[in-house]
């Protein structure tokens, strides 16, 4: 089963359980201030997805499998759950919601639409695997190694949360060379044709791309309930750069 963090809720739990899937080459840790905080009223369970922290690694990373993981999670802590993916997270969220959808109370799905993308991402877990970890002490070493394929430094501290400097030599916690051959499908979408008649908030960043105007009748269609909402000044990476902003949002849409 899926490595899971819990967050116990601060009392009595007086609302469904929360689950959280990361984003590609993310992890459940990525996700701790913004899971505390929300089981104020709740238990908060954050995963991590197949081939990323602390789960198992797999020669397979699709959506079908993904939405299994999840439901395996679900299904030990008792469905139905609330259930919140960001990116490929919100992918196999979306995935799981359509083909198992007594699982899941509420959706929220965190800037990506159920349509196929052409942004290859492979290149990133190459620059991972291009560094020499053999020659690696510190994290600052590690962050200008990568620096030589990563110019963005916010971008390649995001990356340098999965690596284990405890590790002798240090170690990625990212299956990097199954995550790469398996772009094409992490990028792309299974295309199936179920329905989630529960509510579904579909949360982007008003400056992301992710999801564009033609995508809402794809969402609709889909997930007939879906509501949309923007977080002004915010990408792709919504939770990080508006944290107090895309809490709120989930908050208000969870305890509608």
């Amino acid at each position: 089963m899926l490595a899971t963090i819990r967050h116990p809720a601060a009392a009595t739990p007086s609302a469904p359980t929360l689950v959280v899937a990361h984003g590609l080459y993310g992890s459940a840790r990525n996700w701790g201030v913004i899971c505390r905080r929300l089981s104020d009223r709740r238990d908060v369970v954050a995963v991590d997805m197949r081939n990323h922290g602390d789960s198992p690694r797999m020669p397979r990373h699709r959506y079908p499998e993904m939405a299994a993981d999840l439901a395996e999670v679900i299904e030990s802590l008792g469905a139905p759950v609330d259930l919140m993916g960001h990116s490929m997270g919100g992918k196999a969220a979306m995935q799981l919601a359509l083909t198992r959808p007594a699982l899941i109370r509420r959706l929220i799905v965190a800037d990506i639409a159920p349509v196929a993308y052409d942004h290859d991402q492979a290149r990133h877990a190459e620059a991972m695997q291009a560094v020499d970890l053999s020659l690696i002490t510190t994290r600052a070493e590690a962050d200008a190694a990568l620096a030589e394929r990563v110019p963005d430094p916010a971008l390649r501290a995001f990356f340098l949360q999965s690596l284990d400097l405890r590790s002798k030599p240090p170690r990625w916690k990212l299956n990097l060379e199954v995550l790469a051959s398996e772009m094409p499908h992490v990028i792309g979408w299974p295309g199936i044709e179920g329905r989630f008649e529960g509510p579904a908030l579909f949360l982007t960043g008003a400056e992301s791309h992710y999801v564009r105007p033609e995508h809402r009748d794809t969402i609709r269609t889909l997930f007939p309930k879906a509501r949309f909402a923007r977080i002004p000044g915010a990408g792709h990476w919504l939770h990080a750069e508006k944290p107090r902003e895309f809490e709120e949002t989930v908050r208000v849409f969870l305890e509608a």
